[in-house]
């Protein structure tokens, strides 16, 4: 309540009265419902994982040169915001990969490129659990709404063709079960390629991981918003 304390203090708080009642009406035709306008929600940052072994590790090269950050550059150059999180452990197995799923989720991501299942094979692992991880894996991924594009891997002839053929069939069995974007091979192109190849066969150059970017950009494009 303003009191009046004689006629000069009167006009002064006569004035204060006047400016009270011309901001609240000015200030109610600039935002008609007399509420304040709510904050934009913040724009959530588009996430892809790789999550795999040292192939996905980029073992042997510099971190610029593995397929992550080459498919980041390569999205980047196409016209899109995505940052891709190198989440490759040398030596790990899907079972090693399965412990690691709420690590993984920890980065929001919108897809993951799962790339596992290549140590098991090389260790002679039992298929059938090599199948169960991977599924644990999926399923664990897509509860939480994740695309998962499964990256598939073949074994050299040397184990043996059952063992081989069954490992092969295991990614677009998976694949199907699970409606999911499939890699065929994620070394197409540049398997056996001794130019390609780091001195152990196994690991791709700085070259070797360029082309398999090339090869899967068309896979993964589709998957992909600006």
């Amino acid at each position: 309540m303003i009191e009046n304390f004689g006629e000069k203090g009167g006009g002064l708080n006569r004035k204060i009265v006047f400016l009270l009642w011309t901001f609240l009406f000015f200030g109610a035709i600039g935002n008609p419902g007399g509420r304040a306008d709510a904050a934009p929600d913040p724009v959530r940052e588009k996430v892809i994982v790789a999550f795999g072994d040292s192939l996905t590790a980029g073992l042997g090269v510099a971190a610029h040169e593995g397929y992550p950050a080459v498919l980041e550059q390569k999205m980047k150059a196409a016209g899109y915001s995505y940052r891709v999180v190198n989440s490759g452990v040398s030596g790990e197995t899907t079972a090693g990969g399965l412990r690691r799923v709420d690590w993984i989720l920890r980065s929001r991501p919108g897809i993951v490129i799962l790339e596992l299942g290549a140590n098991d094979g090389l260790r002679g692992l039992d298929l059938s659990q090599t199948e169960k991880n991977l599924s644990a894996i999926i399923e664990r991924l897509q509860n939480e709404g994740v695309k998962v594009i499964l990256a598939g891997m073949k074994m050299p002839p040397n184990y043996g063709r059952e063992y081989t053929e069954g490992f092969e069939k295991i990614f677009p069995k998976l694949a199907a079960k699970y409606r999911l974007t499939l890699i065929p091979f994620f070394l197409d192109g540049v398997a056996a390629q001794s130019n390609l190849n780091q001195a152990d066969g196994i690991h791709p150059t700085a070259q070797g991981y360029r082309i398999i970017v090339d090869r899967i950009w068309p896979i993964i494009e589709p998957l992909l918003e600006k």
